[in-house]
């Protein structure tokens, strides 16, 4: 995997990253142990993780693993703040204590001291944006994180957060957000302002919550997130009848090129343009050993073009956050 520099930053990143949502809770460590040592095998260097995830079981898994597995310099850890799990539910919490507090936290679990990059997981509306950025320059005058990015705000929250941060001298270097065949809506605003501002945008979910490697084209696998009692609301969204519709023509396209229906999702996101590193979340080797091996695969011309009339919003889809 040849690295790409995020937006007009100096951070580089595979051009596919690794997702650890369910380390610590589906996967355990002996399972990440082997989706990493894959991973890095295939050339990948990007790890992406939060501190919500499995309420820091996924940041404290990695920890376990670095230094183990590998080294921490050969590795790009990036880690996302600002949402937490509480007795009332989810709660979204941009202000400078929580963001700080949060990466603190997950500097302990991860067993290091920076991230290369460290973003806001969520937009805050009732903190104000001058505070929010504030707790991105202290974090990298502090050398707790040397890039600062957002993770899915919508195209206006991005251009205020990125001016706000430009003017403080700690430009953003990138935004990561939901981007595959099945979840287009970035490009009516998310994809513009990223290029006009010089952010890398990392694409999650690239596979279409898994939806796109066709696996529940018939039934719904025992093993898989549609029949998980905590992931199935996370993956019905794209159990419909228009997101059947795309599956089938990737499932289409990926036959006349001897390719599984992963590889052609994946291939069709990472060289999308403005997008830095496409980001999967398989929870076996096989799967990983799927998606990995799509590194050599460029889609032609055609295939590409009926991919994207196929899966056009229709007028008036809305902008995901």
């Amino acid at each position: 995997m040849q690295p790409r520099r995020s937006g007009s930053s100096g951070l580089s990143l595979s051009p596919v990253g690794l997702g650890t949502m369910t380390w610590g809770r589906d996967t355990d460590v002996h399972e990440a142990r082997a989706l990493l040592e894959a991973y890095l095998d295939a050339g990948g260097t990007l790890l992406d993780t939060a501190a919500g995830y499995g309420e820091g079981r996924a940041e404290a898994t990695i920890g376990e693993l670095l230094g183990d597995v590998v080294a921490r310099r050969d590795v790009v850890l990036c880690s996302k703040a600002g949402v937490r799990t509480t007795r009332d539910g989810v709660r979204i919490d941009a202000g400078r204590g929580a963001l700080l507090d949060d990466l603190d936290t997950t500097l302990a679990r991860l067993r290091t001291d920076h991230l290369d990059l460290w973003l806001v997981q969520a937009p805050d509306p009732r903190t104000p944006a001058e505070e929010t950025v504030g707790a991105l320059v202290h974090a990298v005058a502090t050398g707790r994180t040397r890039y600062v990015g957002l993770s899915n705000h919508p195209g206006w929250a991005t251009a205020q957060l990125a001016t706000l941060a430009r003017a403080a001298g700690v430009p953003l270097a990138g935004v990561e957000v939901e981007y595959s065949l099945l979840e287009r809506g970035i490009e009516r605003e998310v994809l513009p302002a990223a290029d006009a501002l010089g952010l890398g945008v990392l694409a999650w979910s690239a596979l279409g919550r898994g939806v796109l490697t066709a696996k529940y084209r018939r039934v719904r696998p025992a093993d898989s997130r549609a029949a998980s009692a905590h992931l199935r609301a996370f993956v019905e969204p794209y159990l419909t009848e228009r997101a059947a519709r795309v599956v089938e023509a990737v499932a289409t396209a990926a036959s006349g090129l001897g390719r599984s229906p992963a590889q052609v999702a994946l291939a069709w996101v990472r060289d999308a343009p403005g997008v830095t590193s496409a980001l999967v979340g398989p929870r076996t080797a096989a799967q990983l050993a799927d998606v990995v091996d799509a590194a050599d695969l460029v889609l032609p011309e055609e295939i590409r073009a009926v991919l994207d009339e196929v899966t056009a919003p229709p007028a008036g889809y809305p902008e995901r956050r």
